[in-house]
């Protein structure tokens, strides 16, 4: 009876030193910020500089020498294809091609009326082949006066925005004089050099973000939609072209955009970068787990990818999920007890992160 007595006391104590302990490890665990593992879209970056480009860019000149009879267009207006934007007098040819339609208009008759003798012997067949020649002849002249009569009327040859107009009524053009501009800017062109060591990762399709000093932090996105078959045998560089849409007219040819190339995009495991702690050569995270009751940080070591501001690539060491330490790690050792303060999951603040409810389960 003695015995079963003094056992019951052994048990009771131990019991109770055990849970006086657990109590005061839960005490002494170090506060800390975690967030999880997760898998998320990754590609390596490549940067460069380009040079807006309008997507089709024309200078419109005239044809003929002659003077400008009417202008049909504003310094910067948005036309279609077809919108006639300046006339040349062609008054002359004008008179030449009535006169020519007169003479084929008489040939014509000629013909008609030897055509219906051709059946008797009044008029030899001869004549009526001669005659059907001659109007033959009449009618390419006046299709050719039509057809130059064209070159009088200045048309815009696709959708676009004008340029300054740089003749005025009664000026006398020269073929090759700059009327204008026309640019179509619904979409831009972007041409960069990229080192040729990317070549293999380089492909139609590849995303882009581009930045121009003049409008700050607003990014513009495209994709890449040529890779050029040549490689520079100097700079060794291959140049790539992208387009960007541009449907507000916002960006123009000729400026400088700082571009960054997202290429061999992949699913993979990504941390943030603060979890990161660097020894040597080697890297290791802390991660939340449970031992006997207790949550704890155990130091890991992992293999790192690549990396972009505030998130890394893990190769190897981490499964999604699994919850890092990236608040507190100074004061922490491994196997270290812990009480997960805040749990991180996007780009919360830090106040944000401390008004969170304190939790202390791991994963």
């Amino acid at each position: 009876m003695r015995n079963s007595a003094l056992l019951l006391f052994v048990t009771l104590l131990l019991s109770s030193a055990q849970s006086f302990g657990q109590r005061e490890g839960a005490q002494n665990a170090t506060a800390v910020i975690v967030a999880p593992v997760v898998s998320g879209e990754f590609a390596d970056q490549v940067e460069a500089l380009g040079t807006t480009r309008a997507n089709e860019s024309v200078v419109i000149t005239a044809d003929r020498s002659e003077k400008v009879m009417a202008i049909h267009f504003d310094d910067g207006q948005a036309v279609k294809k077809g919108d006639l934007l300046l006339t040349l007098d062609k008054r002359q040819e004008e008179a030449q091609l009535r006169a020519s339609q007169a003479v084929t208009d008489e040939t014509r008759n000629s013909y008609n009326r030897a055509q219906g003798l051709s059946g008797t012997s009044a008029l030899p067949r001869a004549t009526l082949q001669e005659r059907a020649a001659q109007l033959a002849q009449a009618q390419a002249v006046t299709d050719s006066l039509q057809a130059s009569l064209t070159s009088y009327e200045i048309t815009a040859p696709f959708d676009g925005i004008l340029g300054l107009r740089q003749v005025s009524v009664g000026t006398l053009v020269q073929p090759g004089d700059q009327i204008t501009t026309i640019d179509d800017l619904s979409q831009i062109k972007i041409d960069f050099d990229v080192p040729s060591v990317f070549l293999a990762t380089l492909k139609p399709g590849l995303p882009i973000r581009g930045t121009i000093e003049a409008f700050g932090d607003r990014q513009f996105e495209g994709v890449v939609t040529t890779v050029n078959s040549r490689i520079d045998p100097i700079t060794r560089t291959v140049i790539v072209r992208a387009i960007i849409p541009n449907p507000d007219n916002i960006l123009k040819p000729g400026l400088l955009m700082s571009i960054t190339l997202y290429k061999n995009p992949r699913q993979t495991l990504l941390v943030p970068e603060e979890a990161l702690i660097k020894r040597a050569d080697r890297n290791y995270v802390y991660v939340i787990e449970q031992d006997q009751g207790q949550t704890i940080a155990r130091q890991r070591s992992i293999e790192l990818g690549a990396r972009k501001p505030g998130i890394i690539e893990v190769l190897s060491g981490l499964e999604e999920g699994d919850k890092v330490v990236v608040q507190g790690i100074i004061k922490l050792r491994d196997g270290m007890p812990v009480s997960i303060r805040a749990e991180q999951t996007g780009n919360e603040s830090l106040e944000d992160l401390l008004t969170q409810k304190p939790t202390t389960g791991g994963q």
